[in-house]
């Protein structure tokens, strides 16, 4: 049974000019005088989608999305190489939550996303956790550099042919190397055509690590409109080449900050692409959080998944 809610289409959007040269594209759906919430969407560099938006409850909720910086239809777009990358970094992209916070006249609001996006949201709120009222994540990351290490090396034990193929699309990176840095610097080569291979490369193994649960029926990354692919994949890089510009543990030392927050951390025990544990740790370390297992969920989350998100939203609609 899908317990989502009815498709629903923005009531306003716009532009927000963020500084750098960047403008940032947010939009709101649900009731305008709802209790605000904010979707902070993965990636880093997926851009918003629609299908999140169901998740709320329209008549409830004043649902805002944006599309964080280089990705969507935020501009300049990181898909064209003569976008300048050095603007577009974890402190520029909590400040551009802030700034959009203002600009929409919000007091508090709730923070909802998964993957990169609870990354994110976790560096916002212990910067700002008078201006949260709630968090609700599925598939918790903390964007660690062993987290990291693990989605684009460890894991490679259950995908050894297709780390291989990862690896070889790097050349002369060694087994031991950086290979997410070397996929960074090719995504910065001038030629065209390395930079499409090197896309294509990055968004197989990204496929394969969540082939399990998508039994070959479609390929989530590799499958995205070009430009789209190719944003992504360069702004993932270069996140992960630079450890997303956060001290290692720095996310779950500074848990303490969200004391008071109350929140719900939703994450399957079959997500090969980030394990069980850094759901498991941070919820120790926040006292005012809650730890959902899903048994039979891996990193994209299952009918379960989604149920587990819609009964903690619509849990916090009235603002407690």
């Amino acid at each position: 049974m899908d317990e989502r809610y009815p498709p629903i289409e923005p009531y306003e959007h716009g532009m927000l000019d963020v500084g750098d040269g960047n403008a940032v594209y947010w939009e709101a759906c649900g009731n305008p005088h709802g209790t605000p919430a904010l979707v902070v969407h993965g990636g880093p560099g997926s851009g918003c989608g629609t299908e999140v938006r169901r998740f709320f409850d329209p008549d409830r909720y004043r649902v805002i999305l944006f599309d964080q910086r280089g990705c969507g239809r935020s501009t300049p777009h990181a898909s064209d190489p003569a976008t300048p990358m050095r603007h577009n970094t974890t402190h520029h992209l909590v400040a551009d939550m802030e700034r959009l916070r203002e600009h929409l006249g919000v007091d508090r609001w709730l923070l909802h996303g998964g993957s990169w996006g609870s990354t994110l949201i976790l560096a916002y709120a212990e910067r700002h956790p008078d201006r949260v009222s709630a968090i609700v994540i599925a598939a918790v990351t903390m964007s660690r550099r062993f987290e990291i290490d693990w989605l684009y090396r460890g894991v490679g034990r259950f995908f050894p042919e297709q780390w291989d193929r990862f690896l070889a699309g790097a050349p002369g990176t060694p087994r031991d190397g950086d290979v997410v840095a070397a996929y960074a610097r090719l995504l910065e080569d001038p030629d065209p055509a390395v930079r499409e291979r090197a896309t294509i490369d990055w968004c197989a193994w990204e496929d394969a690590v969540v082939s399990a649960e998508t039994k070959g029926a479609h390929n989530p990354y590799g499958d995205r409109p070009s430009a789209a692919r190719t944003a992504m994949v360069r702004i993932c890089s270069w996140y992960f080449s630079h450890g997303v510009w956060l001290e290692e543990g720095e996310l779950l030392r500074d848990a303490h900050r969200l004391a008071g927050i109350p929140g719900v951390l939703i994450h399957g025990r079959l997500d090969l692409g980030g394990g069980l544990v850094t759901a498991w740790e941070l919820h120790q370390a926040w006292p005012d959080s809650e730890l959902i297992v899903v048994e039979e969920a891996g990193h994209l989350g299952t009918a379960e998944t989604r149920h587990h998100v819609v009964r903690a939203l619509d849990r916090f609609a009235a603002g407690g």
